[in-house]
């Protein structure tokens, strides 16, 4: 089934096997539902992976589908590149690796790069049942743009790289999800994916975006496949692109 939307500024174009369609999607979206009539209040789902593995597209293909697989229910893909601290302030603002100077603006993505207290707070709302604002982010202005998604479904689907990370701070988010997913991918894949996603967003040079994908995106990657959580379903991403089962809660 091929899939075209905007995500997070850019058109994206994704192809999703049938098998992965009968096999993972719909048992997904199915055991959200069964989730939602058990607690009778909004349901969440936390989607965990590396950079580049396709968690964005996946979560609004997820809702796309949720309309033929669970009809009943309303369902919401949020995502958490909405919480990057606004450019100029990465910009302004920089750490020492190794000893030398590095402006935040050049580790864009890892994780102290995003401002993790107003994430929780905003997840704490989401998980009350709260009609409330979310922030996306824009990749073409590079900043996020606030309130822009409104959160009022049965169903919310939260992607992210480091939802499920076990670090000082992180680890705690996953205690509002009800159900979780990770996704991990051969680190080379991930690289080419990356430099390929970069080029699109950025109009940089391929030696700039080579340079900013080695140096900062894959620091991510490792992180993300070294550091996240056990979840209820992990996926692999294969060869050809396409998802396959690894484990799924009870399997």
């Amino acid at each position: 089934m091929e899939y075209c939307e905007f995500i997070n500024g850019l058109e994206v174009l994704a192809t999703y096997s049938d098998e992965s369609v009968e096999k993972i999607f719909v048992p997904f979206l199915k055991k959200l539902a069964e989730i939602h009539d058990k607690k009778g209040n909004r349901a969440i789902a936390m989607i965990a992976a590396p950079p580049g593995a396709g968690k964005s597209t996946m979560a609004s293909f997820l809702e796309f589908l949720a309309k033929d697989v669970i009809p009943g229910k309303t369902v919401k893909a949020l995502g958490m590149d909405g919480f990057h601290k606004r450019q100029e302030y990465l910009q302004s603002h920089a750490v020492y690796i190794d000893g030398e100077r590095v402006p935040l603006v050049e580790i864009k993505g890892a994780p102290i790069t995003f401002d993790l207290k107003k994430l929780k707070y905003s997840i704490e709302k989401v998980a009350r049942g709260e009609i409330c604002g979310w922030p996306v982010y824009d990749r073409v202005s590079h900043n996020p743009i606030e309130d822009r998604i409104k959160v009022d479904a049965d169903i919310v689907i939260l992607e992210g790289n480091y939802l499920l990370l076990d670090i000082e701070g992180w680890r705690d988010l996953s205690s509002y999800a009800d159900y979780t997913m990770t996704i991990i991918a051969d680190g080379e894949q991930l690289h080419d994916r990356l430099i390929a996603r970069k080029r699109a967003s950025s109009g940089f040079s391929m030696e700039k975006v080579k340079k900013f994908v080695e140096f900062s995106d894959m620091s991510n990657v490792w992180l993300c496949l070294s550091r996240t959580k056990p979840a209820d379903m992990q996926l692999v991403l294969d060869s050809d692109n396409q998802y396959s089962l690894i484990r799924r809660e009870g399997e």
